[in-house]
């Protein structure tokens, strides 16, 4: 087999990347570890910044979006009992789009196939090999056999635990990490969401997000020790822990229900430089990972698609191999502020176990500023609803 861009990788990142290339006539095979269906029954984010909305229309894959997905024109923040609102669209002009990422890779697939592009499943032992010379190529074993795609170039969409990010050698490899003290606790219920926008709530018991996925699909979470599991919490002690760490305004109208979907992440921040080694070049998880506050882990995996896409397009297209060549500086360049924006997110809302007294009357006063500035205001609208890219 052969192909121009190999993507390894069949998430949202890779087809996305695998779509935009078909849109400029580059051809692209993606490999992808898992089935389908389990792609497709992963729970992930939904809250998708104004670039990555503008991706998707420029992929071709709007439409459902535009038609289902609910345009938020800003976030409410809860501290000390009470809530107050950041109004993105009045600040800065921008709004967030609430679609879960399943939505997205269900209409990227769709779109795919409808290209006929090339998406193989199940595929195991994938590695990438001769990365450093003009011809590189990736083994994978499928169906009991093992096969080989040559390409011009690697694409490594596969997530932290994939194979790309350990192929750049070690002493090139530089990684950054910060891990966090605690987890976020989240359950997913066919229940009427509590607000028409997120809310995020800072309490002296630990962080609460009230989020959603449609009018009847609410998803919600709590700090929990790292130590807990989800059958130690059940659905009952979940509400009850929720409706102690918001508002009594949000806990008053809370709509509480079965849980269909219960689960546990640890909170980490991470980044590997470079994002490129010779033909290969690292996007999204298999780069950096952010804490889920602040909703930057798939729109920073967006932006690093972007900047590949604009990479291959010029080289492919225009004979220009500048932006692929500054790919990894471009890329990190805003990795590392949507970095600081999430642990900024995350210091201000969280209970952190070694916190002394002082440490949370800057907190709250933190909090009292962001309430009472414009400015404060405006610069956490333009970070949550995205920075350029």
């Amino acid at each position: 087999m052969r192909t121009q861009v190999a993507i390894i990788g069949g998430g949202p990142s890779g087809l996305l990347l695998s779509q935009l290339l078909y849109t400029k006539g580059i051809d692209s095979v993606v490999l992808e570890r898992r089935s389908r269906d389990y792609v497709l029954s992963r729970i992930r984010a939904g809250v998708l910044e104004t670039g990555f909305v503008d991706l998707m229309k420029q992929a071709g894959v709007a439409d459902r979006m535009e038609r289902e997905g609910f345009v938020h024109d800003g976030t409410q923040i809860a501290f000390d009992g009470e809530m107050f609102r950041i109004d993105f669209k009045k600040l800065i002009g921008k709004t967030v789009m609430v679609y879960g990422q399943t939505e997205v890779t269900r209409d990227l697939y769709d779109a795919r196939d409808a290209a006929g592009g090339t998406v193989l499943h199940e595929c195991s032992a994938v590695n990438p090999r001769d990365l450093d010379t003009d011809a590189p190529y990736v083994t994978f074993l499928k169906d009991g056999q093992v096969h080989r795609l040559d390409c011009d170039f690697v694409a490594g969409c596969d997530g932290f635990h994939g194979p790309s990010r350990q192929a750049i050698p070690t002493d090139i490899r530089r990684e950054y990490e910060r891990t966090y003290p605690f987890g976020w606790l989240g359950i997913l219920s066919e229940t009427p969401p509590v607000d028409d926008e997120l809310i995020y709530a800072n309490s002296e018991r630990g962080f609460a997000l009230c989020s959603m996925r449609n009018d009847n699909l609410s998803r919600y979470y709590i700090q929990c020790d790292l130590s807990d599991t989800p059958d130690d919490w059940t659905d009952d002690a979940f509400w009850d822990e929720l409706k102690r760490r918001i508002p009594d305004e949000a806990a008053d109208k809370l709509v509480t229900g079965p849980s269909i979907e219960k689960s546990i992440a640890p909170l980490r921040s991470f980044v590997c430089e470079p994002m490129r080694w010779g033909r290969l070049f690292l996007a999204g998880d298999a780069a950096h990972i952010v804490p889920p506050t602040g909703a930057k882990g798939l729109n920073t995996a967006a932006s690093d698609i972007h900047y590949l896409f604009e990479g291959f397009d010029r080289h492919y297209n225009d004979g220009d191999s500048d932006a692929l060549d500054r790919y990894s500086e471009k890329a990190l360049a805003r990795i590392w502020k949507t970095q600081r924006f999430s642990w900024w997110m995350t210091t201000q809302l969280h209970r952190f176990p070694d916190q002394t007294e002082f440490d949370l009357k800057v907190q709250q006063a933190e909090l009292a500023f962001l309430r009472d500035n414009e400015a404060a205001q405006k610069a956490l609208a333009e970070s949550y609803t995205g920075m350029p890219y």
